[in-house]
Parts: structure tokens; C-alpha cells; sequence
């Protein structure tokens, strides 16, 4: 139907009792229903992709957690108009974080783009990334190297691996390594980096996580420690100083360039630490295990087609370069698809700025400005009125005409044929993000013909671990 066609109806649902409801979605969210039934309960009770509930934490920590929820390919998209919504300090929803734990500072990350520092701020992000454009490849494919010895390794003596902790230590060691010139061994964080982000960004998002305990009392007591009250950045503060002192004294040239563009000194480091730890380690840490997750679900079907454009590619183009990677068709897609069903970054939030009307599928809804907006983006990005078999992992999904089906890809908080501006909030690091995944199918399929694994659920993103590993049979060149 044209817009002109479309009904305009009163959004449904309710928050219920002040105080008294937000507890109860809250409950039901976390431990009665669960996240995804949470939504789909609602969703079937409405009939409709568009209503209103309260999302979690709630009291005490959020003043107010009414929000429109938005579920549908055609809906979401609204949420990256910064036109229409602003986006200062909604990173993680109705609630936001202490500046505590970043140095007093509001990270870009919180910064709506009308905020005169916003702009500056992505400026450097992006120059930063730009710039080490020439040694991503090879930095990456160093520190993956080690983490498929690694790998091997404690496969050989334990019969199986963990690629979660493996990954979180190549991640950090990657990172560090990119921004600063050096690995973190050199440093104070060394080997405890990577923990070390991880207290640090628990402690952030503890208001929304849950533990997943199976147990009513462990339950009770993770509600109340976890979404009653914010927890202290004290308990991460002298973890939180040696990270940030190892990036002032190592990435002294990139701060250097952030001074030049009229950044504060202590702003800016304080802001890598943020995209160091936040952004890029803390999305390597979700991303690649989802990816291998899924990877694996394909089977060895999958897996020898992949081997084979890889291998053939490489072997052609004379290497793993940006260019060849750009060839390889299926890789891609299956990156994309990827990121399609299991996004590693699973809301968005946006306030309105004004009034407007966001319209679904079959109606169109008035939002007023001022109300809180909120997209659950897995169920936007397996709309059944976009996707065929929405809910299945098929990894030639975006090749060919499949490309058309792009623009309903969000995962980088925006759409896939988007890029990154100082305008916008989309993910500044997106294409590098999708490469890093690339190049981890590449150097995982030089390796190996096909592997075995089991899955699991974790507070953020998937547990792997691998039972077996089958080393290629050909293109052994391609190193």
C-alpha cells in the first residue's frame, strides 16, 4: 500500500501501574517469558509489529522506561533518521552508564550528531581507521595465526577448544595492536587486557544482562544486585586507569592527532579506550563466535564451497589483499547473512524529536515527540515479509539478486548499503568490522577442510567450542 493508503491506528499496549508494571515487564523479560517471547507474546496478544511496554531495567535505575517498540523491517529503519530522533545518551537504552567509566567524559558514542563534539570526535574515528587501512590485513592475519596454533593446541591435549577465551585474547591482542603499534605484552594490561574490558564493560551493561541462571533464588538475588541499583564504577577503577594509561603512553600519535583537531587530550583517550574496549574488542568478542556459530550450522556442504572460492582466490590474486577478499561472493554473504539473523548488537533506541508517523506493514502510527522508541532488531532483520525462511541460515542468501536484500541488513546501526558519516550514528568501524569477519573465514579455511563444534548461549553473543578441526587438503601456496 502507498502511505496514503495506510490506516492510522492508536499504537497498542500499556505500561501498566507506575513503578508496579516496569517490575513486571522486567520480570517477564528477564526470568517469566524471556527475552524473545517477551516481544513475541506481545506481539501476537497486539497483533501488531508496533506497541508499547516498558523495557528493563526500569526503577531505580531508569527515571522512565516507557517505550514504542518497533519489530518490523519497514518500522526500524526510523531509528537511524537522526532527523527524526535524537540520539544522546541511548546507547543503552532507558538508562545510561556513570561517566565514570570514562574519565567524566560522555563518550562519541553518546552524543547525538547535533552536539558540536560529535562530529569531531567520529572525524578522528574515521581518519583513525582510514589510515590503518594498509596494515589491517596483515595485523589481523598475525594475530589469527596465533590463534589457530592456539587452537590446535589445547584441541590436541584436551580434545576440545574454546574458541570464546581464545578469541577474546586475539581480539584484545589484535586491537592493541592496531591502535598502538605494538602488542599488549609489552605493557601493564599484558595477558589481564582483555578481562579487564570485560569487568569493565559488564559493569555497564549489568542493568540489561542476565546470567541465564536456572534457578529461582539465583534469579531473585541477580535482579536485585543487577537491574535494581547501577553498580559502582569504583569496583573497575584501577582496572580501568592501567588500560587507559598503557593508550596514553602507547598511542601517543594517535592522540597526538586528536589534540590537532581540538579534542582535549584526556578526552580522547578516554574516548579510544571507549572505542578500543566497547566497540571493537567487545564487538569481536560478540561478533566472531556468532559467525563461526553459524558457520558451522552449515555444514561440510558449506564449508567445501567456501574453501573452494577462497582458496581459488587467493591462489589467483597472489594473496590475502583487500581486493581479494572484495571477489570473494559467497564469503561475503555469508558474513552478511550472519550478522542478518544472529546481530551482535541487538537494540537501538531514539527519542522522538517531534511528532511523526512511523508506519509497519499494514498501519501507521503517531509518536510523540518527546516518547522514547525502541527496535528489537532480530526480529526486524527476520521480517517474514522480506525474508524467505527468515529464521534459517542460508549462506548464499545475498549473492546475485540476494544483494537487493541488503538494505534490510541494521546490524552497524544503520542499513548495509549506508556508510558511516560524521552525520550519522552508524558504527564507524562498519567495513572494517565486515572485513575482519572475511578475513576470518579466509584464514580459517586456508587451515582447515571442515570442523566440528557445539554451541551454547551466553549474557552476550554465542559460547563455541570446537570438537574438531580437519586440515585442507590443498593450496597449501595460498600461506
Amino acid at each position: 500500500m502507498s502511505d496514503s493508503e495506510i490506516p492510522l491506528e492508536e499504537i497498542p499496549g500499556d505500561y501498566g501501574f507506575p513503578f508496579f508494571g516496569a517490575i513486571r515487564d522486567r520480570l517477564d523479560y528477564f526470568y517469566f517469558q524471556g527475552r524473545d517471547e517477551f516481544f513475541r507474546h506481545r506481539m501476537r496478544k497486539y497483533r501488531s509489529t508496533v506497541f508499547r511496554v516498558n523495557m528493563p531495567p526500569g526503577p531505580f535505575i531508569s527515571s522512565n522506561p516507557n517505550v514504542v517498540v518497533l519489530l518490523d523491517a519497514i518500522s526500524f529503519p526510523v531509528l537511524f533518521d537522526t532527523s527524526k530522533v535524537e540520539k544522546r545518551n541511548v546507547l543503552d537504552g532507558t538508562y545510561m552508564p556513570s561517566t565514570a567509566f570514562t574519565g567524566g567524559h560522555r563518550a562519541c558514542a553518546f552524543l547525538d550528531p547535533s552536539e558540536p563534539k560529535h562530529a569531531t570526535i567520529k572525524h578522528w574515528f574515521l581518519s583513525l581507521l582510514a589510515a590503518r587501512r594498509n596494515v589491517f590485513i596483515p595485523t589481523l592475519r598475525s594475530c589469527l595465526s596465533d590463534l589457530f596454533v592456539d587452537l590446535e593446541d589445547e584441541l590436541s591435549s584436551k580434545g576440545k577448544a574454546s574458541f570464546n577465551s581464545l578469541n577474546d585474547k586475539m581480539s584484545f591482542n589484535f586491537v592493541f595492536k592496531l591502535l598502538c603499534d605494538q602488542k599488549p605484552s609489552s605493557t601493564i594490561p599484558g595477558a589481564k587486557g582483555a578481562a579487564m574490558f570485560d569487568l569493565w564493560i559488564l559493569l555497564q551493561l549489568a542493568p540489561i544482562s542476565s546470567l541465564g541462571f536456572n534457578n529461582m533464588v539465583l534469579n531473585f538475588l541477580e535482579d536485585v544486585i543487577f537491574h535494581t541499583f547501577p553498580l559502582p564504577p569504583l569496583l573497575i577503577k584501577s582496572s580501568y586507569k592501567k588500560l587507559y594509561d598503557a593508550f596514553s603512553e602507547h598511542a601517543s600519535s594517535v592522540l597526538d592527532e586528536a589534540e590537532r583537531l581540538g579534542i582535549d587530550r584526556d578526552e580522547a583517550c578516554h574516548n579510544l579506550v571507549f572505542l578500543a574496549g566497547f566497540n571493537a574488542y567487545g564487538g569481536m568478542k560478540a561478533t566472531l563466535p556468532i559467525l563461526i556459530k553459524w558457520v558451522g550450522s552449515g555444514g561440510e556442504d558449506l564449508h567445501r564451497r567456501l574453501a573452494r572460492e577462497i582458496r581459488s582466490t587467493v591462489a589467483s590474486e597472489g594473496g590475502v589483499t583487500l581486493a581479494t577478499v572484495d571477489k570473494m561472493n559467497l564469503t561475503k554473504s555469508v558474513v552478511y547473512e550472519a550478522l542478518r539473523i544472529d546481530p551482535p548488537v541487538q537494540f537501538q533506541y531514539g527519542k522522538a524529536k517531534r511528532d511523526m508517523v512511523v508506519r509497519s506493514h499494514d498501519a501507521a502510527f503517531q509518536i510523540k515527540k518527546g516518547e522514547m522508541v525502541f527496535g528489537y532488531q532480530p526480529f526486524a532483520t527476520k521480517d517474514p515479509r522480506v525474508f524467505d525462511d527468515p529464521e534459517d541460515f542460508v549462506g548464499d542468501r545475498f549473492v546475485g539478486e540476494g544483494e537487493k536484500l541488503l538494505k534490510y541488513v541494521y546490524w552497524s546501526n544503520g542499513r548495509e548499503i549506508d556508510d558511516p558519516t560524521v552525520g550519522n550514528k552508524q558504527c564507524p568501524g562498519k567495513d572494517l568490522v565486515l572485513l575482519t569477519c572475511r578475513v576470518m573465514l579466509v584464514e580459517l579455511f586456508l587451515r582447515y577442510d571442515t570442523f566440528g563444534m557445539e554451541c551454547g548461549s551466553l549474557p552476550v553473543g554465542s559460547s563455541v567450542t570446537f570438537k574438531s578441526l580437519t586440515k585442507a587438503t590443498s593450496c597449501s601456496e595460498c600461506f
